[in-house]
């Protein structure tokens, strides 16, 4: 069977694949794990959603099995992942759940869980938590029964966390903000002038139906064409849970992930804060980054894609920055997860800092052409024993040198190979790629 939790807790068409009763089943098992393994007091969750329409239905879902489980609940309404994951630090709760499925479009959804601290649950705790789903167990009855408390200045005190830990203010910026007509659509562009910047939020009204819809970090032309439209100096686009952020420069142009970390990895080795001078990113960040960070004798160490495998190599050797392309940002000194807004508001303190257009700080970084290229397979494992793709990926490296770059990586769901090819010229990329997935897909 196949496993209930994914790569960021359990998603599906709500209603459909992501029911009430499942919504309720998670949640009740979750709190049933959580006090087996601490008997000391009656466990506290903090639940919170982004304002898709079905998060409301979830949210009473899991509220439900929390509470028919013995667990208090703090609601906190409609807010980002990175503030439920902090408010279950600062409200000494013992798990947090989050009902979002990020920037998916509107009639999906998903529950999220973090354990004591605001850190993402070990693969083993997700495990026991299943294995609890649908086994019966003794309900408490009368006042055992969990209670639910509204935490109404929630988002405030996330805001002020957020201003807390940013080092400049932003006065003399204009900015766009995207907040894809989700979770932030508050609090992002309270932060943002609270720190001083002049703010110009749009697709900040949602209504249930609209989020992520043709706006947010997937649809970043929209913010591109609101900046140069507004005279910005930058535009920050979230996606549905602002978990991550993409940015714009004055003249539109995207300043992806890779970039972001290229400029905050700096900013925080001047300011003596990049422990070991050291960048943890994942393999398929742009051989840009490798190389920028090489002329800045900053460390790059790589992990498998996915920010749980960031989170835990950061963990591992006590790293201060990590992220991805796709704009997943974690300062681990101030958040357990990848955080939108605290990455927003360093990259604009880094702008405010020196006086730097975000193009200039970008252009530390040139982000080398790249070409994707998935091959379907009959059997991926053949593929990776084959001579033959051995024998043209190093011939492909050999001619690429050290400018350019291949990776071959099996999907994890699929029988796919992913062939990705970097090279200084868009032409030489594709050549490269096309020849490799010939020979991938010539594998029996």
């Amino acid at each position: 069977m196949a496993r209930l939790f994914g790569t960021d807790g359990v998603r599906g068409l709500a209603n459909a694949d992501l029911t009430p009763e499942l919504a309720m089943s998670v949640a009740a098992a979750a709190a049933r794990v959580l006090a087996e393994h601490d008997r000391s007091h009656r466990p506290v969750a903090v639940v919170g959603r982004d304002p898709r329409a079905s998060s409301e239905m979830l949210d009473a879902a899991v509220t439900a099995g929390l509470t028919s489980a013995g667990a208090d609940v703090l609601r906190v309404g409609a807010l980002p992942t990175p503030a439920v994951a902090h408010l279950v630090a600062a409200l000494g709760a013992d798990i947090g759940v989050m009902i979002s499925a990020s920037h998916n479009a509107m009639p999906d959804n998903g529950i999220k869980l973090f354990a004591a601290g605001g850190h993402k649950l070990p693969d083993e705790v997700e495990d026991e938590i299943e294995q609890h789903m649908g086994a019966g167990f003794e309900r408490p009855t009368g006042a055992a029964i969990g209670r639910v408390r509204d935490v109404p200045d929630a988002e405030t005190q996330y805001v002020e966390h957020l201003l807390k830990v940013t080092p400049y203010r932003l006065d003399g910026l204009k900015v766009v903000v995207d907040c894809a007509n989700g979770a932030a659509s508050v609090a992002a562009p309270d932060a943002y002038r609270r720190a001083g910047a002049e703010v110009i939020a749009i697709n900040a009204t949602p209504d249930g139906l609209n989020i992520n819809d043709g706006c947010g970090s997937t649809h970043i032309d929209v913010v591109a064409a609101a900046v140069r439209e507004h005279g910005a100096d930058l535009g920050i686009a979230h996606d549905g849970d602002a978990d991550r952020c993409l940015a714009v420069d004055a003249e539109g142009n995207p300043v992806d992930g890779d970039q972001i970390l290229a400029v905050l990895a700096l900013a925080m080795r001047d300011a003596g804060e990049l422990y070991e001078d050291t960048l943890v990113a994942t393999v398929m960040s742009n051989l840009g980054l490798h190389l920028a960070m090489r002329d800045a004798k900053i460390q790059l160490r790589t992990t498998a894609v996915g920010d749980r495998y960031v989170l835990q190599e950061l963990k591992a050797g006590g790293y201060s920055l990590g992220g991805e392309q796709s704009g997943h940002v974690v300062l681990p000194a101030h958040a357990t997860t990848g955080d939108g807004l605290l990455t927003a508001l360093r990259l604009m303190a880094r702008m405010a800092e020196t006086g730097k257009s975000l193009a200039d700080l970008a252009s530390v970084m040139r982000r080398l052409p790249q070409v994707l290229i998935n091959v379907k397979v009959s059997d991926k494992a053949a593929v990776a024993k084959a001579a033959s793709v051995s024998e043209a990926v190093a011939a492909v490296e050999a001619e690429l040198g050290d400018t350019g770059r291949v990776l071959l990586r099996p999907s994890g769901t699929e029988q796919l190979v992913r062939v990705m090819v970097e090279a200084t010229s868009h032409e030489q990329a594709e050549s490269a790629a096309q020849r490799l997935a010939g020979v991938v897909s010539s594998v029996h």
